[in-house]
Parts: C-alpha cells; structure tokens; sequence
C-alpha cells in the first residue's frame, strides 16, 4: 500500500503555498464559519488530495472582474488567478462571445476546421514578430509544452533539452521531466531522459553571486553554452523567459541565450504561458529582451479567464511533422474556446491594456521600493508590468528566507480582501488583472504596506 504521508513532513513551497502549514490552519479556524467548513470537508472526501489545492483554503460562490467571493460574502481582490485573468474573470466581452458561439458552432470534429479557430491562428500569427506565423491548439499549458518537446525533437532529430532549476512547465511526466521544482519531480520515478537542468537567471539570487561583483555577467548564460558544448547534440533551450516569481534575467541574458542556440543548432523555446498577452507590458514577455524563438507557447489567460485554451507558434521552417501528429487533441480547433481567445485578444488591444499595464507596473514598483526602504524584512522588490515581486528575508546580509513572515502576511491580507501567491515560500508575487483600476491598485498597496509593517 502507499505510504501515508506524514503532516510534519517540510513540503517545497516553490511553485505556491500549501496546504500543510499550521498558518493555515490557524486562518481557517478563524475565519470560516460552518457552511464553508461543510463544503471543504466534502471538496477533501471526494478530491485526491495534493499540496498546492486539496484539501483547499476556502470556497467559492462568485468571480467577478478582479474580485473572488467567497460563501460568506466576503471580497478579495485577486492578485493570483492562476495566472488566467489578464481581463480579471467573466470580462462581458468574453462571455458575450462566448454565448454568441454557442448558438452558432458548439463543437468542431476532427478533420474539419471552422472560421473562429482559422481567425484566431491568423491573428496570433499577427501579432507574434518575426517568423512565428504557424499554430497550433490545445486545451492546456502542459500540452502545449509537450507538443513543443515533440517537434524540437522531430526538427533536430534530438531529444536532449536544457532548462531551469526552480522552472514551471506544467505538471504532466515530460512536464515535469524538464521543470525544476521538487514538489512534482520528486518520487516521481524515472523522468524523460536527456532532460539537462541548468541555474536560472535572476540576480538577487545568483548562485555566482553576481550583485556582489557589481552586477550580472552573465555566467549563467555561459554555463548554458558549457552544457551546450559538452552534450554536444541539444535539441532544445525552453524556459520561461521571466520566471513567475518574477525574476528578471539581465538585459543581455536571452540574446546571449538565442546566438548560442544558433550556433548550436539548438532551438529555443520559451514558455509564456503565464507571462504572455500582456502580463508584462508586452503581449509577449521575449520582446522586452529584442530576440524572437523558434517555439513559444501560450496558454492560461488565452481563454478570457472562462474557458482553458493553450497554444504554441512555431517559425514557418518547423512545419515539417505533416506525416505525424504532434497534438491530435480533440479540442484542438474548439470554436467556444477560439472565441474567447479572439475576445480576448480584442479586449487587450481595444483597451489599451499594454500601455496601461506598463504605466500601472511603474507606480506599484515604485511604491513597492519605498516599502522596501521602510521595512528591512523586505530583501528585494522586483517587477515588470502588473508582474511584482516581494521577496521578504530575516536578514538583508545572509539573505535566508523569511518563510513564516511570508505566510503571515498573506494570511493578513486575506483579512483585509487581498488573495496572491507566495514564490518559493518567502516571495509575495503580485499580478492583478490588467483592467484593475489605479484605485484598486493603490488600495491593494496599502493593504500589503500594512501587512508588512504588522509583521516588520
């Protein structure tokens, strides 16, 4: 029989918070009352249980632009969202669409396709630079990841990859196979083979501690290209171009990456599937870093927040698997889904939403740093667009983690109607709709500068 695990047991935070921890159970005591307490009891019996959901915080009864409410009423700003709810949850526009579709094409077969999903392969193919003008669907991330591997591999005729410790690809075997985070690797028996892990880029925490040397140099970078010469035969680079914590490679950190790849004759696939469609100020994080890759996949808010949608957009080059599947899933041309995307897509751009993502990520970064002055909890504040870190340490010198303040000041902001996540158990990250208004923006400011100074 398998093994019961143990509640002691130190659980890795890396990807989230738990759902293992006495903070936790503290909160709930507190604050749930006994038709909530009902509801999660039945959600545990029923529910395989898992660290990062069930058995779960709390219930839901409603969504609604930036807020989630919960049986009791209460509202919280939602800074979380699993990463789906560039335009917050059930945008007008989205589910409008979304009906409207379903009176014309509810569903598409295989072997056929339909207007909405062709409209929506030509405008991704639009809006994506250089040579990524071929598509392909899926229902989610992680298959989109998968179909990505598949055709790195048919391309080059390789199967080794290279990526990041601490990365988040998806939660399936070759998902998992090339992430970084032991919550879903470990025990999980034999993983893809080839799969080469390297350090991540982010300066605060550089494994060769490149702050103290003044800044980054790109070591990380040129241990990329040391694996590279020694595997020799590399099918592909795929990461998250800006790591949802967020950290923030250096500037020239993916053009080194991209000439390597080329020289190589590796390619490079970056994964946007939490970063794209706006969430940086760009509608694609790469292009903060001037580099264009073979692959990118896109996912979580391509589905307006309502429906699950993923994609990848591969150069014109790597359309040669015709006498292969590289999907074949059965949602693949979806018409409901495309519609939501193609709302999607039309809301960002009508609304501006870039242009305000980058003006509103400029004044939260810019309060976040004056925290950062007043309380020394605070180790670094980083931030790119409505993507923004907080990384909380006991101490600015040794840097070690300030986990249990984290939590606490998580927990305090969920009593004061602000939900988001936790990176790596000490990093508050921040991602608010981009829709969110600069009133909500700068109470959910003072809702986290109150938290801190409680716990500061």
């Amino acid at each position: 029989m398998a093994k019961t695990p143990d509640p002691a047991t130190p659980v890795d935070r890396s990807e989230g918070d738990v759902n293992t921890s006495p903070e936790r159970d503290r909160w709930q005591q507190a604050s749930l009352d006994s038709a909530t307490r009902a509801v999660l009891e039945e959600d545990s019996r029923y529910f395989l249980h898992q660290a990062l959901s069930t058995p779960c915080l709390n219930a839901v009864r409603g969504a609604e632009g930036i807020f989630l409410e919960d049986l009791q009423g209460r509202r919280y700003m939602d800074f979380h969202g699993n990463s789906v709810h560039q335009l917050g949850f059930a945008h007008p526009a989205v589910v409008r669409a979304i009906k409207r579709q379903l009176d014309e094409l509810s569903f598409c077969t295989r072997r056929y396709t339909n207007r909405v999903a062709v409209d929506l392969a030509r405008r991704l193919c639009e809006l994506a630079p250089g040579d990524l003008n071929k598509v392909l669907f899926c229902p989610a991330g992680t298959g989109a990841i998968g179909m990505a591997l598949k055709l790195a591999r048919l391309a080059t005729g390789r199967h080794k990859t290279i990526s990041m410790w601490g990365s988040f690809h998806g939660a399936s075997l070759d998902a998992i196979s090339i992430g970084g985070e032991a919550i879903f690797r470990e025990g999980a028996g034999p993983l893809l083979p080839g799969a080469a892990h390297v350090p991540p880029p982010g300066e605060y925490r550089c494994l060769w501690a490149c702050a103290e040397r003044g800044g980054c140099d790109l070591k990380c970078a040129e241990y990329i290209e040391y694996v590279l010469q020694h595997e020799g035969d590399v099918a592909a680079v795929i990461a998250e171009p800006i790591r949802y914590g967020p950290a923030i490679p250096a500037a020239d950190y993916w053009k080194t990456v991209r000439r390597l790849c080329d020289r190589h004759g590796a390619l490079l696939i970056l994964d946007e599937i939490p970063t794209g469609l706006g969430r940086t100020g760009r509608m694609f994080a790469f292009e903060h870093f001037g580099i264009v890759p073979d692959i990118v996949a896109l996912g979580k808010g391509l589905g307006g927040g309502v429906l699950p949608l993923a994609a990848i957009i591969a150069r014109e080059g790597l359309d040669l698997a015709g006498h292969r599947a590289l999907g074949h899933y059965t949602h693949e041309k979806n018409p409901l889904l495309c519609a939501a995307a193609l709302a999607t897509l039309e809301v960002i751009e009508q609304g501006a939403l870039l242009q305000r993502c980058r003006r509103l990520g400029q004044h939260a970064l810019d309060r976040l740093r004056q925290m950062q002055s007043r309380y020394p909890i605070v180790g670094d504040v980083r931030g790119i667009g409505l993507l923004l870190g907080i990384e909380l340490v006991k101490d600015r010198h040794t840097k070690e983690p300030a986990v249990d303040e984290a939590e606490r000041v998580m927990y305090l902001a969920l009593d004061r109607g602000l939900s988001f996540k936790l990176t790596a158990g000490n990093t508050i990250t921040l991602a608010p709709p981009l829709v969110i208004t600069d009133e909500q923006l700068d109470r959910a400011l003072d809702i986290v500068d109150e938290c801190l100074a409680s716990v500061a």
